[in-house]
């Protein structure tokens, strides 16, 4: 089957696309290495793309909003090429093969699975980060209420996380923050139960 080609009109139809209550299409395709290099950050499977960014909005991205307010969007989907040139050039970009189901929505993993990241920052536990540094509040807090989270990966500048959906959760934390490595993952002590605890002082510093 042909591929449809991309054109002015057609990226306007495709980035109006509803994946959610409050989430369009637009707002996942913006990409610092596709405007500096030149490479259009575009799907080459439009309707895999929003497949997986719905369940990633529906499922994860609105349940944090409605909670914590307004979320920005850092980085979200990007086209195989885009990934590979930030690969290339090492711009903290995994390998396509890697990035197959996280960042880069339209492919499936060698799993044949389908999943969905956005990197995102919460405007609203800023403060509390900054006065604490304490990046794990936010991070317990997902793991207890979004169950169908599949990984978080939290980095030091402004606590922008890394937040993904896949169709087989792997329900793993790490930082490149301190603490750095694996905050949790199945079989560690600490996966199960509540985590009310570490994370109520930041409930209580927005409300």
């Amino acid at each position: 089957m042909a591929v449809r080609p991309w054109t002015v009109a057609r990226l306007e139809e495709f980035g109006r696309i509803q994946l959610s209550k409050t989430f369009f299409m637009r707002d996942f395709l913006y990409s610092e290495i596709s405007q500096v290099e030149g490479i259009p950050n575009l799907p080459d499977d439009p309707e895999l793309a929003i497949e997986a960014g719905k369940r990633l909005c529906e499922e994860v991205l609105e349940p944090i909003q409605e909670r914590f307010g307004r979320i920005a969007i850092r980085s979200a989907f990007r086209s195989a090429a885009v990934n590979a040139r930030g690969n290339e050039r090492g711009w903290n970009c995994g390998s396509n093969e890697a990035n197959y189901a996280p960042h880069i929505w339209d492919h499936r993993d060698a799993e044949g699975c389908i999943g969905a990241t956005a990197c995102i920052v919460v405007p609203a536990a800023l403060p509390y980060y900054e006065n604490t540094a304490d990046w794990t509040a936010l991070a317990w807090w997902v793991h207890d209420h979004i169950p169908r989270y599949s990984s978080m990966q939290l980095f030091p500048k402004i606590a922008a996380l890394n937040v993904s959906w896949h169709e087989k959760p792997k329900k793993r934390i790490t930082s490149f923050a301190n603490p750095k490595g694996t905050l949790t993952k199945p079989g560690m002590q600490n996966h199960g139960g509540s985590h009310a605890g570490l994370y109520s002082a930041l409930l209580g510093s927005i409300q």
